[in-house]
């Protein structure tokens, strides 16, 4: 198992000052971030100043805050906190911290935006787009949407035929893809795994034969668990990588097999955020439906269900499902 050497990179902590105006009618803090001419609006050319725009150009932005390293804040991040009409954060308390940290000041409203008011919250931040103001959703690190509110903001911005777009920037999902040393030319991101151990099994069962890169979020009092269960579900000897911390002081990337991994865990307390990931399956050899019949027949003669073998079976393989069992079925039957 390889360790990457921890880099030397400005840790961003939160602020423990409460944010001014959480909790508020957001109609109302709108209203006065946006002023009767909608002054403070996004121009969608970057050659004009924001927020000098007609009502009819207001947007909704997705944008990237740092994940680690305050210095990843791209030029375009400081202008939409800067200049925007609303600043919805998932916790305003670490956006005012990573403000200051930047050097920003926020012109316009904050209001909150988490995973516990992004329903009702939604339309009352698109009234401000369609009235002419820009509103910028923002997270605590990465991109919005990515295991993290705006989902739902976005899916309603489209039914409202409402302008959205990105201030792309960091992403912990790509940032741990790239480091891992595993391959890059196709990978899926599966978030968080299921907490209780018998859903967490399956679900890793399930993606056995994934023959794509995976990327996982872990909470880091429960990665030892997590990378035992994985090395039962995909197997011991799978290649994979546990990144912490990235961008931040502690940064580390350990790379093995998932035994490696899982033994690495058990021993030491592996802190801070983390990012598993896991290489995707190994190309099967073709197996004929012939072959995989007389495999799902020995383990009916051993006492196993033909549904349960079946589905086992064509699991293991990648064989459709309904075509083993009609094809064990004429086996049977003939």
């Amino acid at each position: 198992m390889s360790h990457a050497h921890p880099t030397s990179d400005r840790h961003l902590d939160p602020d423990p000052t409460e944010a001014p105006g959480e909790g508020e009618d957001v109609a109302r803090e709108v209203s006065d971030a946006v002023g009767p001419e909608g002054e403070d609006t996004l121009d969608a050319h970057d050659d004009a100043p924001a927020g000098r725009r007609a009502r009819d150009d207001g947007h909704l932005v997705l944008a990237a805050t740092p994940i680690g390293n305050v210095e990843d804040a791209s030029p375009r991040l400081r202008r939409l906190l800067a200049e925007s009409a609303v600043v919805a954060a998932e916790d305003t308390r670490r956006l005012h911290a990573l403000a200051a940290r930047m050097g920003v000041s926020i012109g316009g409203r904050v209001v909150s935006y988490h995973e516990h008011n992004e329903v009702e919250r939604a339309d009352e931040l698109l009234d401000v787009v369609e009235g002419g103001g820009t509103v910028v959703i923002v997270t605590d690190a990465g991109m919005p949407s990515v295991s993290d509110p705006g989902y739902r903001v976005v899916t309603r911005a489209v039914e409202r035929d409402l302008p959205i777009t990105s201030a792309p920037g960091p992403s912990a999902v790509l940032t741990a893809l790239a480091l891992s040393g595993l391959p890059t030319d196709r990978f899926c991101f599966e978030g968080f795994p299921p907490r209780k151990p018998g859903e967490r099994a399956r679900t890793f069962e399930a993606l056995a034969r994934e023959p794509r890169t995976m990327v996982f979020f872990e909470a880091p009092h429960r990665i030892d668990d997590t990378l035992a269960a994985m090395a039962q579900g995909f197997g011991a000897d799978r290649p994979a990588a546990v990144c912490r911390e990235l961008t931040k002081t502690y940064e580390e990337v350990l790379r093995g097999t998932l035994g490696e991994l899982a033994a690495e865990a058990a021993e030491r307390q592996l802190r801070g955020e983390i990012c598993i990931v896991v290489a995707g399956a190994p190309a099967r050899e073709a197996v004929s439906v012939e072959e995989l019949v007389s495999e799902v027949l020995v383990r009916v003669d051993a006492g196993e269900r033909l549904k349960e073998a079946v589905a086992e079976v064509a699991t293991a393989t990648g064989v459709p499902k309904r075509e083993l069992y009609a094809a064990a079925l004429a086996a049977r039957k003939g």
